[in-house]
Order: C-alpha cells, then structure tokens, then sequence
C-alpha cells in the first residue's frame, strides 16, 4: 500500500481542517519545510490540495504548488478548484505528476472522462468525498460546502470499468478527526469496483489505523493529522 503524506494550504500555509470546516483550522507552517520532512522521512509521493482553491471553485495557489513540485524529487498528486482542462493541463506542466479532480468528476462526468482520455489514466485521480446518509453514500461538491446530488455508486456508475484507474475517497466526518477510518466504506468501494486503485483518506491515527486500511483493500492512504501530531513517524508508516 502506498503511503501519501498530505500538504493542505491555505493563504500559502500548511494547515489541516476539521472534517473539512474552514473555522476549525491548525496551523502548521512552511509548507516548504514540511514537503522536505517528507522527502528526508523517504517519502515518493506527497498529496498537496488548494484547500483556497477548492472553496473558490477555481484555482487559487497553482504557482505555490508549481514551487513545491519543484522542490524536490517527491511525485506530486495535487487538487482543488480544479475545474477545467485547462486547470489540468496547468498542474501536469507544473511538475505535478496527478491531477485530483473532485466537482467536475460528480457534476460533469463526461467532461472528467474527456480529460481521463486526453492525458492519460494514470494523471487523473476522482475525488470522491462522502458523508453517510439513510440511502447509502453520499458525494459532497464544491470543498464538502454541498451536496452533489449523488450517492457514491452513481458517481461511479458514471465511470465505466478501464476508464478510471485512481479514486481518492474521503469519509468527511472523519478527516483530521483521528477517530479512526471508516473500513466499511472502504469495503464498500472495494466491492463496488474492484478495478480501481482506491486511496483511502479520513481518520488515521495510528499504525493499526493503516494496515487495516491495507486489509479492506485500499491500494494507498493519504495521511495528514497524525503526522503532524507526531501520532507516529512517517518512517514507520513507510516500513508498515
């Protein structure tokens, strides 16, 4: 399983958010300095978001995320207000090696398809953001502000098998809460598609948080909190 230690920005900072809330923010600092952590700790790749950019709906920090691709020789996977091909084709010249798309993916499949075909299977990871509800699943917009319309198997309804090769899936009420991930939503992807290689995200806490995230079949995990409260050593995570 692969291990994507996670960079949130905001007004150029490294921060996390509370299940997504932009009035429960922790400051962590110089995003520069956590990216080179990384790097040292043996990291390959790092997961970096426009958290500005997802609340505006367009892209807000794409020269700071253009700098810390840059960096170093750690692959970037990066999103946030991305919604147009031109929003993607800006980030891969960038240097991000994966473009995360999140809205468009939900509201305008065809158009995320469209860009799946034009750069290539393996750029272009669908965010997936849920929240639990009566009818199952289901996918929030626009930085988790609202609701798409959606359950999680119409979204993935949406994408036909050979398409799609990356999905990255949030359980909101769990991210930066370190209440543990939620494996039944996990499972529930897992048997929904089996042919997707699924990062799981929201909630890890501790070791045992990961390798049971590797046993409900979860091909990566993006870790954030947990790393920066020093829960465990990025180092041990990679070894695990």
């Amino acid at each position: 399983m692969l291990i994507l230690p996670a960079i949130d920005l905001r007004e150029g900072a490294c921060v996390r958010l509370l299940q997504g809330r932009f009035d429960a923010v922790t400051n962590y600092g110089d995003p520069f300095a956590q990216l080179r952590q990384f790097a040292e700790a043996g990291a390959t790749w790092v997961h970096i978001v426009d958290l500005d950019g997802a609340r505006l709906g367009r892209p807000a920090q794409h020269e700071l995320i253009a700098r810390l691709a840059q960096e170093t020789g750690l692959k970037v996977q990066s999103g946030g207000g991305v919604r147009t091909r031109e929003d993607v084709y800006a980030l891969l010249r960038a240097g991000v090696t994966r473009v995360v798309v999140g809205s468009v993916a939900v509201r305008r499949p065809a158009e995320a398809r469209e860009w799946i075909a034009a750069f290539g299977a393996d750029r272009i990871c669908i965010a997936l953001d849920v929240r639990a509800a009566e009818a199952g699943w289901r996918v929030a917009t626009d930085g988790w502000a609202a609701d798409g319309g959606k359950t999680l198997e119409e979204v993935l309804g949406a994408f036909p098998p050979d398409e799609l090769s990356h999905a990255l899936v949030t359980d909101i009420a769990r991210d930066g809460a370190l209440s543990g991930p939620n494996l039944d939503l996990m499972q529930a992807f897992r048997a929904l598609r089996p042919d997707i290689e699924l990062q799981a995200s929201g909630g890890v806490s501790t070791l045992a948080d990961l390798a049971a995230l590797k046993g409900a079949g979860a091909s990566a995990a993006i870790i954030g909190r947990a790393l920066y409260e020093k829960r465990f050593t990025l180092e041990d995570a990679l070894a695990l």
